[in-house]
């Protein structure tokens, strides 16, 4: 897959909010322009074959990590680095 140019501030931040429960991928793509597939070959590309094995075990295991498929609206947390 092909990602875009990103220098590392960018990719540590990709990285640092896709860990994140409660930021959803949408969130990555607003601020990044990265669709959630491109973020995963991020992941894959940038972390060790275990870490992105437990990374993907539990995001797939987040309602949190899409907007369509959260439970709840308001309380969402954002962060000072975040666009959206």
């Amino acid at each position: 897959m092909k990602l875009p140019e990103l220098d590392s501030d960018s990719i540590d931040r990709i990285i640092e909010m896709a860990w994140e429960d409660r930021t959803p991928f949408e969130a990555i793509e607003k601020q990044f322009g990265l669709l959630e597939k491109q973020v995963i070959a991020l992941m894959r590309r940038e972390m060790k074959e275990s870490s992105f094995r437990m990374w993907r075990e539990r995001v797939t295991k987040r309602k949190t990590k899409h907007l369509n498929q959260r439970e709840f609206v308001a309380g969402r947390f954002k962060s000072n680095n975040q666009k959206t």
